[in-house]
């Protein structure tokens, strides 16, 4: 509940127009969001990742962020090598990281042996566009963490837990989640075949869990047709 009210805060102080101000009310929630979520995140995700990875990899992380994700999934597993892309540079990055344009990925066709998307594809206006790029690049699989729009408030919900995890570092949010149903659907439009599914990914500890886990997030691993 504490979480919840500074949040609300944060918000009032984000409607200002006052540049300092709002700087300051995005790094409140930057920290806020560190304090209570990202951590166990970072730790559950790149577990979970780490071992749909083959020997040696050389994996393509879309959308990297900080790249904490992936120097953790690096740290897990030494054997791979990991470059990161996204469409903003942050100031420090923990891994390599290349600016791309969103759309077109900056490498040539099965240059890598594994595509990440963690919480990226429903940032962007055109997912299939992005998978269809993961398909050309790879020579082995695409792996994806991202939400499915099912269940009650399920829409409302992941519109809440996005801004929180992202208004404060300036991501796109349109808001653009999926069913099952879609996601079958474009990835099958990709010629992406899923290999593995995985929904009870425990990303947040009791009681939170049973408002923000449910069946919100997936994980999967799809292979080229």
């Amino acid at each position: 509940m504490d979480f919840l009210r500074s949040a609300r805060k944060v918000t009032t102080l984000s409607r200002r127009t006052n540049p300092r101000e709002a700087a300051s009310s995005k790094a409140l929630l930057n920290t806020l969001h560190g304090a209570a979520v990202l951590g166990r995140r970072v730790r559950v995700l790149s577990r979970l990742l780490a071992q749909y990875l083959p020997d040696s990899a050389r994996v393509l992380d879309v959308g990297t962020g900080d790249g904490s994700i992936a120097a953790e999934i690096k740290r897990l597993r030494p054997d791979v090598t990991i470059l990161g892309v996204d469409v903003l540079l942050r100031p420090s990055t923990q891994i390599p990281v290349v600016l791309f344009d969103g759309a077109h990925l900056p490498l040539e066709d099965a240059s890598v042996d594994v595509v990440t998307f963690v919480d990226v594809l429903h940032h962007t206006q055109n997912p299939l566009g992005l998978l269809q790029e993961a398909a050309r690049v790879t020579r082995r699989h695409v792996l994806i963490k991202d939400h499915l729009k099912t269940g009650i408030l399920a829409y409302a919900t992941l519109r809440a837990m996005d801004w929180v995890g992202n208004y404060g570092h300036g991501v796109a949010l349109p808001y653009n989640y999926l069913s099952l149903d879609e996601w079958g659907r474009s990835f099958r439009d990709a010629k992406l075949r899923p290999e593995a599914w995985l929904e009870k990914l425990h990303l947040y500890p009791f009681p939170a869990g049973m408002i923000f886990d449910r069946r919100l997030h997936f994980l999967a691993r799809l292979a080229r047709e």
